[in-house]
């Protein structure tokens, strides 16, 4: 039997994965010291693999079939644009992508206005503004604090994952558009659903039943 690879978006998405899956008996002690340099984790018992990744680099290694089975915030998903199966919302990390800035802008987005978008997300800001709202405009990929951009007159507006909305009150912004809401998701690789569909079909179930 070939291992089954898992590659989890690191942080407390990881925390949650694990605990999930240690519900429906899949653990992996070696994972929980904290100390540990180790990159690649085994439970020889069921043949199951695991490693932690950089959250946008989770989706590129299942698609290449480094991993079988990922999971990563939905965020990630849609502004990767890998080819891969996404079969499981896992229900933990909700949260929403929003356009938001100050109220000023909701006039600007209302007349559909040649405005300027600050985003860590640029794929997801332009898929909404040209495809949804079929808005022209300019896009500004940040990759800090994007509420600076409207505070400092880089953007009127910015597309940012609001969970809260706190950062927003404090900075003087607000939520003027949802976008779209977004969980922890459960991706496949394609060649390994048909490899493996009893295994993964199996693991997707039992979750299925917990949750």
């Amino acid at each position: 039997m070939r291992y089954l690879t898992f590659a989890l978006a690191k942080g407390r998405l990881a925390k949650k994965s694990l605990e999930m899956f240690e519900k429906i008996g899949i653990t992996c002690e070696e994972m929980k010291d904290e100390k540990t340099r180790k990159l690649i984790f085994v439970n020889e018992e069921l043949k199951i693999k695991f490693f932690l990744a950089k959250a946008g680099d989770v989706p590129t290694y299942v698609e290449y079939g480094a991993a079988d089975i990922g999971v990563v915030g939905k965020d990630t998903i849609l502004e990767e644009g890998r080819n891969l199966y996404e079969v499981m919302d896992l229900g933990f990390g909700k949260c929403k992508m929003c356009v938001c800035g100050p109220e000023s802008a909701r006039e600007l987005l209302k007349h559909h206005e040649m405005i300027r978008v600050a985003s860590k997300y640029p794929n997801i800001a332009r898929d909404y503004f040209y495809n949804k709202k079929h808005q022209t405009v300019e896009i500004i990929k940040l990759n800090g604090s994007v509420e600076l951009a409207p505070i400092v007159n880089l953007s009127e507006v910015i597309v940012d994952i609001v969970e809260t909305g706190s950062t927003l009150r404090e900075n003087g912004l607000t939520v003027l558009e949802e976008v779209c809401p977004l969980s922890a998701r459960m991706v496949v690789n394609q060649v390994s659903m048909k490899m493996e569909n009893e295994r993964i079909m199996k693991l997707i179930n039992d979750l299925k039943n917990i949750l």
